[in-house]
């Protein structure tokens, strides 16, 4: 399988990124497109706004949320083939906002990804 990173789309852009794609439903705030350099803006593969509005980025409810997440995943086939074409180029590196690092959105995507 071809290497996949994630990293917070404000750090600064490394050739070492391979495709960048966003996988936020909505655009970061304070970013130009222009300094996000981005391929691709995957809308599609991030969570529902219900779902991204009951999570919260609460720790506690990080299981239930890649639990809910990966159900609506499987529901997004054309959206993962997308991704997964790019994945069959070389390097992505998954692209988020949030805070924090280890509880968001690209993180449970990457994990669904090496797993399926």
């Amino acid at each position: 399988m071809p290497e996949l990173a994630v990293k917070r789309v404000y750090e600064p852009v490394a050739e070492s990124d391979g495709r960048r794609v966003l996988v936020d439903r909505l655009w970061p705030r304070g970013l130009s497109k222009e300094k996000a350099h981005l391929d691709l803006w995957l809308k599609d593969v991030a969570p529902s706004d219900e779902l991204r509005h009951w999570f919260g980025h609460d720790p506690e409810r990080w299981p239930e949320f890649q639990k809910r997440h990966r159900a609506e995943l499987h529901g997004k086939p054309d959206a993962l083939a997308e991704l997964r074409a790019l994945m069959a180029k070389g390097k992505v590196t998954l692209l988020f906002a949030a805070h924090d690092a280890e509880h968001n959105n690209a993180v449970a995507l990457a994990a669904y990804l090496r797993e399926t």
